[in-house]
């Protein structure tokens, strides 16, 4: 405590007459401290406009400014996050924690564009997460994130074998068909998923990335620490998930060393950007939002896509969340305000799933402007040149997240395909994309852009149809709807085992 109060007097004594009127006013305005035999709770939040529990209808005008909101702190999982670790490391941390003053977390916020390894001073202290840069360096690298954000390391999936892994068959299908976010809570086994195609998955990645380069990965100043969280929290992931394949170990000359027997390498962690670690060892894509502490809004700053079609990196890069979602149809009127405040105040442990979906000719992952492969969806081609059997359906399969101590938000997916001739034995599914593909909202089909491929699945679709209700796998006359199964359908564990070897 006797170094805390050392550490205040100095920040004190090296602020400008206006920075110590501030503080002395807010001094005046805290609670009382508890007794000395009690530690301070380290969980406090600062004061929001609004409860994250009791949050306003769309239609209400947003609050004035949004840097004035900040997301729900956890600092209290600093302590459970080191209960193992040894006793010089909680020594560090409790050295590190003991220096922090709730008075000066908001004039002590790291800058926007500011690299968390050297902007530590008096005035850029602390992240949105009301953690200190110096609690940040005592935590080190690859702390337990899952006790820092609350949510669990997944169950090790001991039977997966990747030569039969296939992805769940997702069919992110609704009606009535509104243009809404469809969040659901994340599955946490199920947060990255591997699948057979994992080897040369990887390989097409890079392969896209030695093309494109910024293109596919690229990263702005401010986005450091988010890299770094996510990048950790992904390899977590992966060697509790499938400890058959992959394992993280330390040495003194390398540091730490991903290795991974699927591809037969080691990764030396620090001898390249964190999304260069993802690039190698990870087949989905990751967006970096960052906060911006002079407007509250949240920002692009860095990512690693691989999998985007018309758009890229390079073109959204840099932008604020309404802009990047400037070309879906309804968003300014119906979302905009919406996910502005669900960004504000999104906790670490609620993270959310969703999917998106669009019908392809083929399985194209990464389709930048201009690409050859968009001239497709200018023309319905004669069936004879399109046959069923090239369509597919493509499912984004997209997860949002905070992240523990930068308090960045990662937006991450991965493209999964399905040839439409599937769908003749999936009940429900070839009624409900049918009477989407008729019936869907004008504009939002438009921006779908299914047309191209239409005139060959509407009659397949429709065929299929009639073939589920007359061999009873769909009751005649069903009225079309959301199903209990969505975002799969029934019978969908069976199936999907069975096609495994299960």
């Amino acid at each position: 405590m006797a170094i805390g109060l050392l550490l205040g007097i100095v920040s004190l004594l090296l602020m400008t007459e206006p920075q110590r009127k501030t503080v002395y006013n807010r001094l005046l305005s805290i609670r009382p401290l508890p007794s000395r035999g009690r530690r301070v709770s380290l969980s406090k939040s600062p004061s929001r406009s609004a409860s994250p529990e009791k949050e306003a209808p769309n239609n209400v005008p947003p609050p004035a400014e949004y840097k004035d909101i900040f997301p729900p702190w956890r600092r209290d999982a600093l302590w459970t996050a080191v209960r193992s670790s040894p006793p010089a490391r909680k020594d560090e941390l409790h050295a590190a924690a003991d220096g922090f003053l709730d008075v000066l977390f908001r004039d002590g916020l790291i800058p926007f564009e500011a690299d968390y390894k050297t902007c530590a001073s008096p005035f850029s202290t602390y992240t949105p997460m009301g953690i200190s840069l110096s609690e940040i360096a005592a935590l080190g690298d690859f702390p337990d994130y899952a006790e820092l954000s609350g949510v669990p390391l997944p169950q090790p999936y001991r039977e997966f074998t990747i030569e039969s892994a296939l992805p769940r068959p997702y069919r992110p299908f609704r009606w009535a068909y509104h243009q809404t976010m469809s969040l659901t809570k994340l599955e946490n086994d199920w947060w990255l998923e591997l699948e057979n195609t994992y080897v040369e998955r990887i390989k097409e990645r890079k392969a896209l990335f030695a093309k494109h380069g910024k293109m596919v990965l690229d990263y702005l100043p401010g986005s450091e620490l988010g890299c770094k969280e996510v990048m950790e929290m992904a390899l977590q992931f992966l060697c509790a998930r499938y400890p058959q394949y992959f394992s993280l170990v330390y040495s003194e000359d390398r540091g730490h060393v991903f290795c991974s027997r699927l591809l037969q390498k080691e990764t030396v962690v620090r001898d390249m950007h964190p999304l260069h670690v993802l690039l190698e060892n990870v087949p989905e894509d990751f967006a970096v939002m960052i906060r911006n502490p002079d407007d509250g809004y949240y920002y692009f700053r860095a990512g690693l896509l691989c999998s985007s079609l018309g758009w890229n990196v390079a073109t959204k890069l840099g932008m604020q969340l309404k802009q990047i979602h400037n070309p879906i149809p309804d968003y300014k009127e119906k979302m905009e305000f919406s996910m502005d405040r669900y960004f504000a105040k999104l906790p670490t442990a609620r993270p959310i799933q969703r999917g998106s979906w669009g019908l392809e000719v083929d399985q194209p992952l990464f389709m930048p402007p201009g690409d050859p492969h968009e001239a497709y969806r200018e023309y319905q081609a004669p069936t004879s040149e399109l046959p069923l059997s090239r369509i597919h359906l493509r499912v984004d399969w997209q997860t949002l997240r905070r992240l523990p101590l930068s308090g960045a938000i990662i937006f991450n997916f991965k493209a999964l395909f399905t040839p439409v001739e599937e769908f003749r034995e999936e009940p429900h599914i070839p009624h409900l994309l049918t009477t989407i593909l008729h019936h869907g909202k004008p504009n939002i089909m438009q921006y779908k852009n299914t047309w191209h491929v239409e005139h060959v699945a509407l009659p397949f679709l429709e065929e299929a149809m009639r073939y589920q209700e007359e061999s009873g796998m769909v009751e005649k006359g069903w009225e079309v709807g959301t199903l209990e199964e969505a975002p799969f359908f029934k019978g969908w564990r069976e199936r999907w085992r069975a096609k495994q070897g299960f």
